[in-house]
Formats: structure tokens, C-alpha cells, sequence
């Protein structure tokens, strides 16, 4: 049996500048140069396919390293740009922590078409480039008040929108205030984002189980996930990803309707948060909310939402409906999100037990 060629696998190094690492992601993608990891690893070898590890949120569930191969990251730079138009010397803006694969993604794009990426976080003055990569909250934070981002954004050919749900409204005022946004909507396990404005890009497959699970594949899928061992195990036995998402199908065009885990079962009665949340977002504007459960004798999960603002029951219950009003709101100095801007339910569901045992 043929031994396994090998690479060397190095954390990214928390002292290295962007184009330090932008410069060591090029070579780990060319195979020069060691493979990378988000996090520092037991292991300091991987098969040499392998140009990153890149270890997810674990916002709804246990984290996961991933580790994908070179080929992978290119197939989806490659189609993401194809989509895009983009061309040699175009600019991408970061504005993502480069510890996710979407912050990553920025870089390696930026590589591709030979410019250096525009580092723009934490910073007073924006410098403008031709494509920004932002999560939701990003953009409600510049249609609400952040006027030099909102200045940065329109000046882009495109803003990528993904690592969370977007209302229709907020979609709408980001087009009234020409913000190019394009929806994106993929995984770690599949290089980043490979669905574009509900659209699967260049060689992405899509399926929907019977019970409703989207599930992907393409030339940009991750190799597998990496045990403490060295092991890569892979993502599947066919060949495709079964996300947690559910979603529709309909003419080619994919509507991501919420995860399983985003789903509670509350008095027998099934209740998407995401849905909850946008509808009071639609609702009541400029009203921030994060849906999330907590266990209840009475009803198994009770629905609640956390809040930075106060607002009754009663009022919402006015416009949703007895099944979708929350049982019980919790006022939040702040919203929790993870790193990358997700909701992170899982603590504002501790916040608010810590809460109520406080009480």
C-alpha cells in the first residue's frame, strides 16, 4: 500500500499581518508552502492535498474542523468570480475576522486576481475596492445609522451577503439605497458560500431530502473533517453534503426556509425562530430581535426572544398570532452573535435562564 505524501500544518499565527497571511495562504494553495489551521492542532502533518483546516462556528452545534483541499478552494473562488464578472486587478474589501472560512475566502480572491486585499476593519475611513463580503448584521448596521459604510458599500460592484438570513425588507431598503447585495447562502464544508442570489454556481448540485434537508455538492466540497488522530474523515460516502438547512427547490432556484436546529417544538406545535424573528422584524422596523428556547415544564420548549429595547407581548401578539408571540421577552444590553455575526441562540438561551435564576 502506498504511503501518504504529507505537508506540514501550521496555525495561523495571531501575529501575522493581512498580507503576511495572505502571502502564506498563496503558497499553502500552490502546495509550496505548509497547509493552515484556524486553531493550533494535536497534529503538525496532513495529507498534502490539503491547503486549509478551517474549524466552524459552532454557533447551534458542536464545532467541527474541516479541512479542504486545494482544489476545492479554487473551484469555489474560480465560480465565485465568474458570477461576479470579476477580472485581474479587481479589489475585494475585508471586513470579516479571517478565523472563518468567509474572512479566508476574501483573501484567496483577492490572491486570484492578483491585488491585495483592502483591510478594512476597525477602521474610521473606508477605502473603497470592487467587492465586499458582509453578514446581515453588517448591513443593517450601515442602512441604520453608519453613514461612512453605507458610503463604502454602494461604491462596490458587489456585496456579498451571506453567513445568515436577510429579510425582504432589508433587501429592499439596501436596493433604495443602491447597495448591490448579493445573497449567498453555503457552508464550511463546501469552501464558503456556493449559492448566489438563490442561484447554485458553476458545477454546485442541489437536492432536497424527503424530510426537507438541502443538500450540496461540487468540485468546491471539503474533503472531511480532522479528528485529534490525523484522521480525515470524510463528509460523506456519495459524494454530497446534507446541511441542517431546510429549503425549497423550485425552478432552479434554492429558498432556505431555516435550520432544523432553528426549529423548536412547543405545545406540539412546530415553530421556526428565523421565521419569528423576521416577522416581528417586518413588523416592528428597526426592532432587533434574536428567537431562541428555553425548557418548560408546560411547554416543553417556550418560545422567547431577546431584545435590546422593550416592546409587549400584547403588541406583538397583534400582528403574529398566538403561535408565534413569544412566551417571555428578555431585555439584552446587546444582541449575542458569534464571531462571524451569526445569532447565537444557545447563549442567549443561557443568558436568559442565568437570568431568571437571578430573579
Amino acid at each position: 500500500m502506498e504511503e501518504k505524501k504529507l505537508r506540514r500544518l501550521l496555525p495561523i499565527q495571531p501575529e501575522w499581518s493581512i498580507p503576511q497571511l495572505q502571502e502564506n495562504l498563496a503558497v499553502a494553495l500552490e502546495g509550496s508552502g505548509p497547509a493552515l489551521s484556524t486553531k493550533p492542532n494535536l497534529i503538525t502533518e496532513i495529507d498534502q492535498s490539503i491547503a486549509l483546516v478551517v474549524n466552524t462556528s459552532g454557533s447551534s452545534s458542536d464545532a467541527k474542523s474541516v479541512a479542504i483541499s486545494s482544489d476545492a478552494l479554487i473551484a469555489s473562488t474560480n465560480a465565485s468570480h465568474k458570477y461576479l464578472g470579476a477580472t485581474p486587478g479587481d479589489s475585494w474589501s475585508l471586513l470579516l475576522p479571517t478565523s472563518h472560512i468567509a474572512g479566508l475566502n476574501v483573501l484567496i480572491r483577492a490572491t486570484a486576481l492578483g491585488s491585495r486585499v483592502i483591510d478594512n476593519r476597525n477602521v474610521t475611513s473606508y477605502i473603497d475596492a470592487d467587492f465586499i463580503s458582509i453578514v446581515p448584521t453588517q448591513l443593517y448596521k450601515a442602512l441604520t445609522g453608519d453613514a461612512k459604510l453605507l458610503e463604502h458599500l454602494t461604491a462596490a460592484e458587489a456585496v456579498l451577503v451571506g453567513g445568515g438570513p436577510i429579510s425582504e425588507q432589508l433587501k429592499k431598503e439596501a436596493a433604495s439605497k443602491h447597495v448591490k447585495v448579493v445573497t449567498t447562502y453555503g457552508m464550511t464544508e463546501m469552501s464558503g458560500g456556493c449559492v448566489y442570489n438563490q442561484k447554485p454556481l458553476d458545477g454546485v448540485e442541489i437536492k432536497i431530502t424527503q424530510e426537507g434537508l438541502i443538500k450540496l455538492s461540487g468540485p468546491m466540497i471539503a474533503t472531511g473533517y480532522l479528528s485529534n488522530d490525523g484522521k480525515i474523515n470524510p463528509i460523506s460516502a456519495d459524494g454530497w453534503f446534507e446541511s441542517n438547512d431546510l429549503g425549497e427547490l423550485t425552478a432552479g432556484m434554492l429558498k432556505v426556509s431555516g435550520r432544523t436546529d432553528e426549529v423548536i417544538i412547543s405545545g406540539g406545535e412546530n415553530i421556526s425562530l428565523t421565521l419569528v424573528e423576521e416577522l416581528i422584524t417586518n413588523n416592528f422596523p428597526n426592532f432587533s430581535v434574536i428567537a431562541f428556547a428555553i425548557p418548560d415544564p408546560v411547554w416543553g420548549e417556550k418560545l422567547c426572544i431577546g431584545a435590546t429595547t422593550n416592546i409587549s407581548i400584547e403588541e406583538i401578539k397583534g400582528k403574529l398570532g398566538p403561535l408565534l408571540t413569544p412566551k417571555e421577552i428578555f431585555i439584552f444590553d446587546s444582541l449575542p452573535v458569534t464571531e462571524i455575526g451569526k445569532a447565537d441562540r444557545r447563549r442567549a438561551a443561557q443568558m436568559a435562564v442565568n437570568m431568571k435564576g437571578a430573579n
